[in-house]
Order: structure tokens, then sequence, then C-alpha cells
């Protein structure tokens, strides 16, 4: 059999990361893969063409395309939601010489949803394991994805007939359900600060920043310039050598949000098959995600506890996740439609 070129994307406002793959019968297999500043190139075909040169590719044979875009899809094109880019899924086709109907733009978590039954037990750590089946086997329920980052993204795998379809989100600019105390004082904050409090100025690196203005009475010891691109990380990093006491309350209310935005996307979506935690900052603060807060924070959802504990509760370590789930889509959902036409 010929080797089957796929080309995947995974799109992000500050980086994006293109991928070629080859299809196999389970897993799309890796056969090269790059990363570049979004904002580098004017589009993405420009980035396209870069890739394919630097790669030694330009003439490969891509047979279909698949990009996971941070941003709401609409038809054939999406606007990313944190920069100011375009993508546009005829023009890609266009670079790559592809009729429109072989190139398709999913969401970036529909895209990172769909890596999710591929993903190995090595690229996932457990927080939860719950009593669901495996996500490969026709018994498990649906599965939903939860992912934080620049922003927050949501998405779910909708069982049916066997079949996992994924299904895009914009959850994370949903309104932002305060808890406790110190989740209604954040509220306020955030409130009079942008006039709504969405679920991703709390849960997201942005988020981080937000939380650390509220939660440090004084100086911070870390001494995070909150100005700096960096500062989610170093508020994280400061959290997590426990440097400054305001750092780690911040974190700890960070934590405690995402768990029970998680727990609430597991209601919302009935997935009883595990609600996987995908996204750059989660592989960062692991230490915080398994000292239990997460998990509690989760099943705190009287009268729901007991269904909630039976749901696998796993964090994706795997960064290429969105990437292989692109890819995963073009070989599943696209390569039936490369094939039908070569029948024309």
């Amino acid at each position: 059999m010929s080797m089957v070129n796929l080309l995947a994307g995974d799109v992000g406002g500050t980086n994006t990361r293109l991928g070629l793959f080859e299809k196999t019968s389970s897993r799309p297999r890796s056969l090269a893969v790059r990363g570049f500043a979004t904002l580098d190139f004017p589009d993405l075909p420009a980035m396209i063409s870069a890739f394919l040169h630097a790669e030694g590719r330009s003439d490969a044979a891509v047979e279909s395309a698949c990009f996971g875009v941070a941003g709401p899809v609409l038809g054939e094109t999406a606007e990313l939601t944190n920069t100011p880019w375009r993508v546009d899924a005829p023009a890609a086709a266009r670079v790559l010489k592809l009729p429109s109907s072989r190139v398709r733009l999913l969401n970036d978590l529909e895209a990172m949803a769909y890596g999710v039954p591929v993903l190995h037990d090595s690229e996932v750590h457990v927080l939860q394991p719950g009593s669901a089946r495996s996500v490969n086997n026709a018994t498990a329920g649906n599965i939903a994805v939860i992912a934080a980052g620049t922003g927050l993204g949501e998405a779910f795998l909708h069982r049916v007939d066997g079949r996992f379809v994924a299904l895009a989100s914009e959850a994370g600019h949903a309104d932002f359900a305060a808890r406790t105390d110190r989740d209604i004082n954040l509220l306020r904050h955030l409130v009079a600060r942008y006039g709504r409090a969405q679920v991703e100025h709390v849960i997201s690196g942005p988020g981080l920043v937000n939380i650390h203005r509220v939660s440090h009475a004084g100086p911070c010891d870390a001494a995070v310039d909150l100005e700096a691109p960096e500062a989610p990380a170093a508020i994280s990093t400061a959290a997590l050598a426990r440097r400054c006491p305001g750092c780690v309350e911040t974190l700890s209310l960070f934590v405690e949000a995402y768990g029970a935005e998680a727990g609430n996307l597991a209601l919302r979506t009935m997935s009883t098959g595990g609600v996987f935690i995908g996204g750059g900052i989660a592989p960062k603060i692991l230490p915080a995600l398994t000292t239990g807060a997460f998990v509690r924070a989760f099943r705190a959802k009287a009268p729901f506890e007991t269904m909630l504990d039976a749901i696998p509760l796993k964090v994706i370590l795997n960064a290429d996740a969105g990437l292989l789930g692109a890819a995963n889509f073009c070989s599943r959902d696209l390569i039936g439609t490369t094939a039908k036409e070569h029948q024309r």
C-alpha cells in the first residue's frame, strides 16, 4: 500500500505546529512536525509553504489536511480569538493543490478531542481512575476535554453508534460560577475590571494573573512582574516552590476553580467515559493537580458525587495531542472522501 500523507495543524494565537502524518490502521504515524510563531506569517498558506520547503517535501503528495484553530469555526473560515489572524480552508486547499472537500477546519479543542481515543497510556497521567472501560471499548460513554492555556477551551466526544463525534464549544467565554467566599471576592474584582466575569478570566494563563491581583494583600515575595508575558509561569513556579504565600493562594484558587469547571463539564455532557485535562498549563502544575484539591472540587456536585467519582479523570501529557487529533480526524473522516473521489 502506498503511503498516504496527511497534513495536520494546531493553529494557536501565539504558536502554530504543523505536521505530516502517514495513515495507519490505528493511529496516524508522525513523519515530520515543526513549530512556528503564528504572527511571523501573514496567513496559513504562507506557513504551509514554508513548512513543506523546510522539510524538503514541497512535492509531497498531501491527500488531505485538517487544522485545529484557536477560535470559533464558521463554515470554511475561522478568526483566532486572541490573535488578529484569519484561517481560510479554501486558501489552504489551493496552496496544497487539493479540492476544498479534502481540507477541514476544526476548533482546536474539537481537534484535541479527536486525539483522545488514540492516546497511549504513557501519554496521560491519571488523577482519578474511575470505573469506565477503555475509551476504545464500544461500551464506553461520552468523553469530555477541557484545556487551559492562553485561554480556556472545552469540547466533548459524543458516542454515536459506537463512533466518537467531537462537538466544539466556546464554553471558556461562559460566565464564571463562584462557589466560595474567595471566589466571590475574585468575581467582584473581575466584574469591576472587565464588566463580566468569564470562565477563562480565571482558568487560563491570564487568569492566574487576575487571581494574583486579588490574592496578594501586599507585595509579591516572588516579585512577579504581572505585565511580563512569562507572568503566569512565574506565578505557578513560585507557588510550587512555596516562595510566596500569595502565589500559593493564587495557584490553590486556580486549581480548585479548574477542578470545579471540569466537574461542570462532566455534568453537562454526561462524560462517563472520562474527562481529559489538556492544554499547556496542566502538565506544568501536575504536583498541584495531584494534591487532591482538583479532584475534590471536581466531585463536589451533590447529589452526583457517586457518579463523578466513577468518571476517569486524566491529564494529557502529549503536547501534540491537538495535532494528533487533527491528523486522526483527517485519517478517519477525510480519507474516505479521497477514496470516493478517486472512484469517480
